[in-house]
């Protein structure tokens, strides 16, 4: 399902350019390749269990709003590299208008298929779920809510009275089946399918006596924890070394994700730093000229996993401070040049951390770095500070872009910015990197808070 859209869109490409030309030239892979990458990060899986009004209110909108911002990237990309004269107009024409109304289509008769397939089978697997946690009522109703799914959930064993274990204010209809001594004679009787068991960890003893009961039956057992007691970032479960682990925190860019947002780094710099590269010689020319001390101002920040990387910057005061206590500028700030302040008003004096970004240990958008005296401070103030450091710290972020642009003087203030930072890394994606990219661009403009 993943798969389905990317692998449609270049597949389209590519069947154009053979009837058109008779063959597919080398930089028509490359072309089918990056629209690959893209659609794969912007565009939305293929969803077949979604209702049919949620998907033509929401999927056709989304899969054009998508596709026009996918064509968009190509063209700047090949309008800035002038490669965009290697392509035939017809073919992409062809390509842009056709490729949205096939996957359309195509999701619809998966959905067809399937849908009929679901309600023609009167033969559904039946599942039981033994205990109840946030987790297993949510499993629960999915599978009440959307029969297309597959799946019979019949309800719940459970030892506590259900009024003690459903809240006044959850509008939840469980259907209790039994105490949880009861779920083995049920599941052998009624032909059980699927056994979700939602206990607690402290119930070990239970659990390892009901596996033991179940092993004289055909069922499929699972587990399911509690997650949502957890703060999640990027949850995910593996098999390592024959060891089944459920990740609670962890880094956005494991993996593909990884290759992707560093593609996008290097990419996006390059033409950035292609483009800027004059401004930032006049610049370093009138940083020189209008008072005493270096061009390049550099400071150690925390990096990727809380390693220390040094950031550089254009400077903006007249005093440098890479060590011990560094004192945040604020509004008025004697410190702060002429030059200084038109720099730091429109974020011109972060260019040079573009290189930073072409090295590798900072990334376009992330979490910003905070000088190490901050980190130091704020680690043991707020919870969850570090866990921004699970990712590269970025030329602009999330939080910027939420209106926490500049000095942080209250806790409350940095609270709310590292709110945002985490909040970034639960939902990352390539589409939302762009966004805020372009979002930093209209805030520089706009947003007073930096001085």
């Amino acid at each position: 399902m993943v798969l389905i859209n990317p692998l449609m869109v270049s597949s389209i490409l590519l069947l154009f350019v053979w009837f058109y030309l008779g063959t597919i030239e080398n930089h028509y892979f490359l072309l089918a390749i990056l629209a690959f990458l893209l659609s794969n990060e912007i565009m939305d899986d293929v969803d077949l269990q979604s209702t049919k009004k949620l998907f033509w209110e929401n999927y056709v909108f989304n899969i054009v709003v998508q596709w026009i911002f996918v064509i968009s990237i190509l063209w700047v990309i090949g309008f800035f590299t002038q490669s965009i004269t290697y392509f035939s107009k017809q073919i992409l024409g062809y390509w842009f208008l056709i490729t949205p109304i096939t996957l359309i289509i195509v999701e619809a008769l998966l959905r067809s298929i399937k849908f009929n397939w679901t309600f023609k089978n009167d033969s559904r697997p039946k599942a039981i779920i033994v205990g109840i946690n946030i987790s297993s009522i949510k499993l629960y109703m999915e599978y009440t809510n959307k029969p297309w799914l597959g799946v019979e959930c019949l309800g719940f064993f459970e030892d506590r009275p259900m009024n003690r274990v459903i809240k006044k204010n959850q509008q939840v209809d469980l259907l209790h089946l039994g105490i949880i001594n009861e779920a083995h004679h049920f599941i052998k009787n009624n032909k059980i399918d699927k056994i979700y068991i939602a206990l607690p960890m402290s119930a070990q003893p239970r659990i390892l006596q009901l596996l033991e009961e179940l092993q004289d039956t055909t069922s499929s057992i699972y587990f399911i924890p509690d997650i949502y007691l957890f703060d999640l970032i990027q949850p995910n479960m593996a098999i390592t070394m024959g060891v089944p682990l459920v990740a609670i925190c962890e880094s956005p860019f494991d993996g593909g994700n990884g290759i992707s947002k560093r593609i996008a780094d290097i990419l996006l710099s390059s033409l950035i730093l292609t483009l800027i590269l004059p401004f930032m010689l006049l610049i370093a020319l009138v940083v020189k000229l209008s008072s005493p001390g270096p061009v390049i101002f550099k400071q150690l920040r925390y990096g990727l996993d809380g390693k220390e990387i040094w950031i550089y910057k254009f400077r903006s005061m007249t005093v440098s401070q890479d060590s011990g206590l560094v004192v945040q500028a604020v509004k008025g700030d004697p410190r702060i040049t002429k030059i200084g302040s038109l720099l730091r008003k429109t974020s011109m004096d972060e260019f040079p951390q573009f290189f930073n970004v072409l090295l590798g240990n900072m990334s376009i958008v992330g979490p910003r770095p905070h000088a190490v005296s901050h980190n130091e401070m704020y680690r043991q103030l707020i919870k969850g500070y570090m866990v921004r450091h699970k990712v590269k710290p970025g030329i602009t972020g999330w939080a910027q872009v939420n209106g926490f642009r500049g000095e942080t003087d209250t806790l409350e203030k940095m609270q709310e910015r590292i709110k945002f930072d985490l909040d970034y890394l639960r939902n990352w994606s390539l589409f939302l990197d762009l966004y805020i990219i372009f979002k930093t661009i209209s805030v520089v403009v706009k947003d007073k808070n930096a001085y």
